[in-house]
């Protein structure tokens, strides 16, 4: 596909100047995959998160919501295998001494290969690679740092954040910061059981912090040390309910929201399955939802069939029960799960991506976020400044709208750039308090995408971003 995204470069440049996201503690020199957001990224990530709990959790009778610690008993971790296995492939310039993913180096170098004509790895498949596979191909084939220094054999780097509870650094202290939010709701699973009416098939969803310590930089907020997941996980019993129906149901909701409430582009979307290498042993199925970023498509969301593994290897670790009893036949055994697991920081990056338009023939750029998407859904202006009558006026209209949508005022400089600025952060309409409304209570409403202008009614005003948002 050819390349129509904006490059990285353009988004972090808008999101910066725009107060979207800026570099983590930038005041001493940044902190490398950390990333602060600003006024206008915590709002359009706050209604990032809202449409997802309402898609997924508020409106639907199968499931319910959580909300668990960022610290969690260190025996979790280990249950669940992160301590273990939780790791990606490393390697260090021998020379600099900066560390790489090994499987990075070598997709990169067969990028190199593919562009200059060979189809030798047209279908290799860098995740099918083991990490002494790894070692192996980089020898053969003379891989060097992007420095052009040598490397070192890779090996497995965990990815866990390790820290200690109280003044002694000993095992017994030892603690973990989360790597995903999913043990969370295993480690909950009696506990809903015991408080709720739930019964089989039902979900549990929660949206929080996870923290990795990546190797790879680069790629502004789509990988960072800490960031936000929504993970279900949902429970079924197999002896009842098609996995691979309940699967593909996951997969068509997943798609639905990113296409029509997120409003992303289709053409912009594909599903890859994960190969019997890149899976994980106990997955039967996984699947991710990649976007068409400008630096190639990218996981966005996965979905996985994790069968009993984790209900089991808690019950293991723990010695308690997380069977479910069968209310109708009294059966009782380990549910099976489904995940679906979204990145809320790539999804922003997504929709910024995505919205990001650049209009040559009016000389603007115009961030075309869904209205309900949108920081803001109006921006209110007075015609002049410098006018009290209007100023008067303007502002019992904000004051109005502002009860029920997140409105933005503004009255700097001349009404073109207000106009403008307005299109780059994705504000829907501009509504304008003039002369004539002091006559008649008509305002000037703009349309972001086409610039078209209409006289309404301030009290029909409602009634129109109302049915904007829908």
């Amino acid at each position: 596909m050819p390349k129509t995204q904006p490059s990285l470069e353009t988004i972090v440049a808008l999101a910066k100047r725009r107060g979207f996201v800026f570099p983590t503690s930038n005041l001493y020199g940044g902190l490398a995959n950390s990333y602060d957001y600003g006024p206008l990224g915590a709002e359009l990530l706050r209604n990032i998160r809202n449409e997802w709990w309402t898609t997924f959790i508020s409106t639907r009778p199968d499931m319910v919501g959580i909300d668990s610690q960022i610290l969690l008993h260190p025996k979790t971790w280990i249950a669940s295998g992160h301590v273990g296995s939780f790791s990606d492939p490393l390697v260090d310039d021998l020379v600099t001494k900066k560390r790489y993913r090994a499987d990075h180096l070598i997709e990169e170098w067969i990028e190199r290969k593919i562009k200059k004509g060979s189809t030798e790895f047209s279908s290799f498949v860098v995740e099918d690679l083991s990490v002494k596979e790894m070692a192996t191909f980089i020898t053969e084939n003379k891989i060097l740092s992007p420095d052009g220094n040598p490397i070192s054999e890779p090996k497995a780097f965990n990815l866990l954040f390790e820290t200690a509870i109280g003044t002694v650094a000993d095992d017994k202290a030892r603690i973990y910061m989360r790597g995903e939010t999913a043990q969370g709701i295993f480690t909950n699973f009696r506990n809903i059981l015991d408080s709720t009416r739930v019964q089989l098939p039902f979900g549990v969803g929660q949206i929080g912090k996870s923290f990795r310590n990546e190797i790879t930089t680069g790629q502004f907020v789509f990988r960072t040390l800490e960031f936000e997941q929504a993970e279900i996980e949902y429970f079924f019993n197999p002896k009842e309910a098609d996995w691979q129906k309940l699967f593909e149901n996951w997969k068509e909701s997943m798609h639905s929201f990113v296409t029509n409430t997120l409003g992303i582009k289709e053409k912009n979307l594909r599903w890859r399955q994960h190969s019997d290498a890149e899976r994980s042993f106990y997955s039967k199925d996984t699947y991710d939802l990649d976007y068409n970023f400008s630096f190639g498509w990218k996981e966005l969301w996965g979905v996985a069939y994790r069968t009993d593994y984790d209900l089991k290897q808690h019950m293991e670790h723990s010695g308690q029960s997380l069977e479910y009893r069968d209310p109708h036949s009294g059966e009782t055994f380990i549910p099976h799960v489904i995940e679906p697991a979204l990145g809320i920081g790539r999804a922003f990056l997504m929709v910024l991506t995505d919205a990001y338009t650049e209009d040559a023939e009016k000389k603007r750029t115009v961030l075309k976020l869904k209205p309900s998407l949108a920081p803001y859904k109006a921006a209110v202006f007075p015609l002049l400044k410098n006018k009290p009558e209007l100023v008067e006026k303007a502002q019992a209209v904000y004051d109005s709208l502002a009860k029920k949508y997140s409105i933005t005022w503004d009255a700097r400089g001349n009404i073109g750039k207000r106009y403008l600025y307005q299109d780059e952060i994705g504000t829907p309409v501009c509504i304008t308090i003039d002369f004539d409304t002091l006559e008649d209570d008509t305002v000037t409403v703009r349309d972001r995408d086409t610039t078209e202008q209409e006289r309404i009614k301030l009290s029909n005003l409602e009634e129109y971003l109302a049915s904007m948002l829908q």
